[in-house]
């Protein structure tokens, strides 16, 4: 007997669990309509104004456009949908692409703009505008036919102008330079004695000789 109210009692709870399922599955499909219909309630003002424009922007291009050509065109973008698919997908990539990239190339930009402004504050800027016109002076200045000389004698120029940079006559004439501004500020004796006293210095002497010798090359270049 009391296997069987166990058992009954079984029963009654798997059936009131059922009903009570049932009963939420009628409260989830009724408010389910209940959203359906509002939300064609919603959409039915927006479906007539949409209606409504597009036939009166049929009616305005009818002389125009004839319905199978509007059939036509659906089938081929019905025909293209894999390609505008594809399309997309592409653009898709494109932009994830650009969200990769940008960061880095703002990064790029800064550190470009940085490294401008410092080459600014330190007068690169200013020393190439000076550049662009002393080259604009140099062109303006020579001729095509002076051009055409330069080139030709580039090498020579370039060979002389190595040996007058070698580090011994750069000395030299830096400290030529030097002692000659020295010279230019000191008192000048320029009677007879003084200068016959000078020519019993034998660097006065030395310089006299070397200064001789290269008057004499020059007048023998200069001959020929």
């Amino acid at each position: 007997m009391d296997a069987a109210i166990a058992e009954l009692n079984q029963k009654i709870d798997a059936l009131t669990a059922q009903v009570q399922y049932l009963t939420e599955q009628a409260q989830v499909a009724e408010r389910a309509r209940r959203q359906r219909e509002e939300l064609m309630h919603d959409l039915m003002p927006v479906a007539h104004s949409a209606m409504r424009l597009a036939t009166e922007q049929l009616q305005e291009i009818e002389a125009y456009v004839q319905p199978e050509d509007l059939i036509r065109l659906l089938k081929k973008l019905a025909r293209a949908a894999p390609m505008l698919e594809q399309l997309l997908d592409q653009l898709q990539g494109l932009k994830d692409l650009l969200d990769v990239v940008t960061p880095m190339t703002r990064d790029m930009f800064h550190k470009a703009e940085q490294a401008l402004d410092t080459l600014d504050r330190k007068g690169y800027f200013t020393f190439a505008q000076g550049g662009m016109h002393i080259v604009d002076n140099i062109v303006t200045s020579f001729t095509e036919e002076d051009v055409r000389q330069l080139g030709d004698n580039i090498v020579l120029i370039l060979r002389t102008v190595k040996e007058m940079t070698q580090p011994e006559v750069m000395n030299f004439l830096r400290n030529t330079v030097t002692l000659t501004e020295q010279e230019l500020e000191a008192p000048v004796d320029i009677s007879y004695r003084a200068l016959i006293s000078q020519m019993r210095d034998p660097n006065v002497r030395r310089g006299l000789a070397l200064t001789m010798r290269m008057l004499s090359s020059i007048g023998a270049q200069a001959g020929g």
